[in-house]
């Protein structure tokens, strides 16, 4: 797998600052908000992402005018991070990359919930981060299915609606998910 031009990357290069010390605040702000966002939902407060990035609410203010813009940004971020997974798993056996793109496809999910709501599903965005997250991932279920490691019954919209309704149920922790997932990835697998 070679690497490709996601649509996500430019949104995302786009948005980051050049000047290194704007850069830094500025991910931390992302970092911040995804982890408010996940804890809080999309109505996490503006005040509390910006101490926790160690930053002014000016600061926060200046890299996202608006509570939609931040929302946006977290969410490119989000779906460019798989995009890079899958290029790091590319090498790895079919049935592996795949597995290892969904662990992280699951974590991205908790994400896209807190902020779903402030995104339009035909947004430039959200159309960029659809076509960027299938042309990530796709190939990786593709190759498994190749393989004669996957089922080839199913296609890759299946798979990511599986994984989707399975992390947007509650678990008493990660590991609990983490098993769920595996049980059912297992209905996915055609070789152990």
């Amino acid at each position: 797998m070679t690497a490709q031009p996601f649509p996500v990357r430019e949104i995302v290069a786009a948005r980051r600052p050049h000047r290194k010390d704007a850069a830094r605040n500025y991910d931390a702000l992302l970092a911040a908000a995804r982890e408010a966002f996940a804890e809080h939902g999309a109505e996490a407060s503006l005040e509390d992402i910006a101490r926790r990035a160690g930053v002014g609410i000016g600061t926060l203010y200046r890299n996202f005018p608006t509570r939609r813009h931040l929302f946006e940004s977290v969410y490119a971020d989000e779906v460019n991070a798989l995009c890079q997974v899958a290029e790091e798993v590319a090498d790895r056996e079919p049935w592996e990359a795949l597995t290892a793109w969904l662990d992280r496809f699951a974590g991205y999910m908790v994400t896209k919930r807190a902020v779903r709501e402030a995104l339009n599903d035909e947004s430039e965005i959200f159309a960029a981060c659809r076509a960027s997250m299938y042309a990530a991932g796709g190939p990786l279920f593709t190759r498994a299915q190749q393989a004669g490691e996957a089922r080839t019954d199913m296609d890759f919209v299946d798979l990511l609606r599986m994984v989707s309704g399975i992390t947007a149920t509650t678990f008493d922790d990660d590991a609990q998910r983490d098993r769920v997932l595996s049980v059912a990835l297992d209905g996915v697998r055609t070789t152990r």
